[in-house]
């Protein structure tokens, strides 16, 4: 009998999980929320108790699995099985996920960063075609990234490779939380969104809905941003090129650097669709060279809120 696969998507609010095929199709998938009281304590035994049940439920026991694999923010040891630093989770310390995992279940467990987990199933089952060589970006409420080159997941020697959120796009822009100016993170995030249209606004001086929503006093969010632009705001028009311009500025550079297949760029920003990739398309083609300009595509991504699940189980076909 085929032995299948569990993915779990370890997020700050939700805990994702699903059970899998060795082929990649989600045959059961359910969520809990994510309790990081006392320092994230309870994640882990939480996780295993979620897993065990199901388990049980489906009237299926812990040799029917060849592995769990489960995607974490923070610092990952892949090695080691460990994640250290997840504020998001309040994982101040060192979390021994795989031996915790594996003695609860009893079942073999591999990990990954959350970005680069992502990466691995929009690569596997969604934009990426299954291709051995495509970059992956999210745009959410930080921009994260994964790059799979010639069939391999690049880690670096610090496991910080494919960092995309971290380019340097205006060597004199805003400061980032990584402590650096200018990164790619601090204009193409939902939060960077909001604070080039918060700029951009004070500097204007025609008519504008989003201007008024501003000076008024009101919240603006990436979202309205958009959808402003789309119905021809003049403010949010020219706020949306320049998010477009800094992202193909990024983009070019990653496609000039590895000349994947697939540019593929996912996260709750990528929502605005084609009317943002359309502009980023342009600009990418402005900087990047002939032969990457002619291979290498920009996409969207196309499993949504399941790439993480997806790509953390296919973590676990190395147990199968």
């Amino acid at each position: 009998m085929d032995k299948k696969l569990i993915g779990v998507d370890l997020g700050g609010t939700t805990t994702k999980f699903a059970i899998l095929t060795v082929a990649g199709d989600i045959q059961q998938r359910w969520s809990i929320d994510t309790n990081i009281l006392d320092e994230g304590a309870h994640i882990i035994p939480d996780i295993i108790a979620s897993i065990n049940h199901h388990v049980k439920l489906y009237d299926m026991t812990a040799d029917q699995f060849a592995g769990i694999g489960m995607g974490s923010p923070g610092t990952v040891d892949r090695a080691l099985g460990t994640v250290i630093g997840a504020y998001n989770l309040n994982w101040k310390t060192l979390q021994q996920a795989k031996k915790e995992i594996e003695a609860g279940t009893g079942i073999k467990f591999a990990i990954d960063n959350d970005a680069n987990v992502a990466a691995l199933g929009e690569r596997w089952k969604g934009a990426g075609n299954n291709d051995d060589n495509v970059a992956f970006v999210t745009l959410g409420t930080g921009v994260g990234g994964g790059i799979i080159a010639d069939g391999h997941l690049l880690h670096g020697t610090a496991g910080s490779a494919g960092e995309i959120g971290h380019v340097t796009i205006d060597p004199e822009g805003y400061l980032c939380t990584c402590g650096k100016k200018g990164c790619l993170e601090t204009v193409a995030s939902a939060t960077g969104v909001v604070r080039v249209a918060r700029d951009m606004a004070e500097e204007f001086a025609g008519t504008s809905q989003l201007k008024q929503i501003l000076d008024d006093g009101n919240e603006i969010s990436s979202k309205i941003t958009f959808d402003l632009a789309k119905q021809g705001d003049p403010l949010a028009v020219m706020v949306v090129d320049k998010v477009a311009k800094y992202l193909g500025i990024a983009l070019g550079n990653v496609g000039n650097t590895l000349n994947p297949a697939f540019i593929v760029i996912g996260g709750g920003v990528s929502a605005a669709g084609t009317f943002l990739l359309d502009q980023v398309q342009a600009y990418f083609n402005e900087y990047t060279f002939p032969q990457v300009r002619d291979t290498t595509q920009l996409k969207l991504a196309e499993l949504g809120n399941v790439a993480g699940v997806i790509g953390a189980a296919s973590l676990a076909l190395e147990f199968v």
